[in-house]
């Protein structure tokens, strides 16, 4: 067994953009599982490693539903309290999925995608006659997640400012006060809750109304789970696809060789999507704490039973153990084990439907906008900082 490590504080600072931190190539090559001081909730064991990444997130003795309403570790001061998908074990968890597997099923997203599609083609009409520069977050990088999350889940797109506000301040790490985050997800579930007694007085063709039908009649949810559910789908929804395509477009426009591929090959881009997600990292901090359940050997180190363990998804997809030349941009990498959307149970349910926004989005911009560009320095561009996800505040490009 390796001897444990004094714990670092963590995370290791404000990241630079879309720098992944050097220290993480140093832990997968010396310290595959080292000991990390939280802002919150202590101490934790951090895997960097692809193949121990996996481990932690596909076996069940690593357990997500023994952090409910504890102060486990954590870069966020709000404890999870909430029953949701990313927050349960099975058999509830089997249950839950379950319940919203039938809205991302290959059917619905392909309904959702030519919705993307009908949206993307109105989104950059404006931005052809707004005229250059343009700023490609605010134009499309928000408004595209938005229509479709909206869709999916029947919640209306004029309340969009709305709960995008409420989401920006939740999902912070040090932006917002405690107290504020903790009142925006307070705010988020009032607003949830709301949107379900509509769905009571009148149903729609939407998921938030078959899980209040699974709720009412068939009584395969609890009140809790359900608010819970559609406060989760919303903001996973909206942040991190927002983050995604933004900074999907920018390294696409700061690496001019491999843009030029795509654009002479449109026939890449789910490579590229795929490559793009697996290079870009996304969090700011390692995520998804869970609990061991009893001892277990993970990267060299013995885990004791009780202690926390998290992962950083990006740190994974650049292991050279899985990937080759990891630290380069490769849009015709084959394959890609990418890690992005996590693995085993906890898998994202939502993650075809993201990459089908990004494929249309990329896609369309590329055709629309064959001489694209960024408008001012790469340096230049404001990042949004303190909060969960990396993103930029504005893409101004020209063309």
């Amino acid at each position: 067994m390796r001897p444990a490590q004094a714990a670092r504080t963590y995370p290791f600072r404000e990241p630079a953009g879309l720098a992944l931190e050097p220290e993480y190539a140093h832990l997968r090559d010396h310290e595959p599982l080292s000991r990390i001081s939280l802002p919150y909730g202590g101490d934790a064991w951090l895997a960097v490693r692809h193949e121990d990444v996996r481990t932690v997130l596909s076996d069940p003795r690593f357990s997500r539903a023994a952090i409910l309403d504890r102060d486990v570790p954590r870069a966020s001061p709000r404890r999870h309290t909430d029953p949701t998908l990313h927050t349960v074990d099975p058999p509830e968890h089997t249950r839950l999925r379950r319940l919203v597997a039938a809205a991302f099923s290959p059917r619905q997203v392909g309904r959702l995608t030519e919705h993307a599609r009908h949206v993307t083609d109105t989104l950059l009409d404006r931005v052809e006659e707004h005229g250059p520069p343009a700023d490609l977050i605010g134009g499309l990088a928000i408004p595209l997640p938005v229509a479709v999350i909206c869709q999916m889940l029947g919640v209306p797109v004029a309340d969009r400012e709305q709960f995008a506000s409420w989401i920006d301040v939740a999902l912070a790490t040090t932006a917002f006060t405690s107290e504020e985050i903790h009142a925006a997800f307070a705010a988020l579930r009032d607003y949830l809750t709301g949107l379900v007694a509509a769905r009571r007085r009148e149903a729609g063709d939407d998921l938030l109304s078959a899980l209040v039908q699974a709720r009412d009649t068939d009584g395969r949810l609890s009140e809790d789970e359900l608010v819970g559910l559609g406060v989760t789908l919303l903001y996973a929804g909206l942040e991190t696809t927002t983050s995604e395509l933004g900074n999907a477009v920018y390294t696409l426009l700061t690496h001019p060789d491999q843009l030029a591929l795509l654009r002479a090959d449109p026939g890449l881009v789910d490579r590229a999507v795929d490559e793009l997600l697996r290079f870009n990292p996304l969090v700011t901090s390692a995520g998804f704490t869970r609990i061991a359940l009893e001892d277990v050997e993970l990267g060299g180190v013995l885990v004791r039973a009780g202690e926390a363990v998290m992962v950083q998804l990006d740190a994974a997809n650049r292991d050279d153990r899985v990937f080759p030349r990891p630290d380069d941009l490769d849009l015709t990498r084959r394959p890609n084990p990418h890690l992005a959307f996590g693995f085993g149970l906890h898998y994202c349910v939502a993650a075809q439907l993201a990459k089908a926004e990004m494929r249309v989005a990329l896609g369309a911009l590329l055709r629309r906008f064959p001489a694209l560009r960024l408008a001012e320095g790469a340096d230049e561009l404001p990042w949004r900082r303190g909060r969960m996800a990396r993103g930029l505040d504005r893409l101004p490009v020209t063309w």
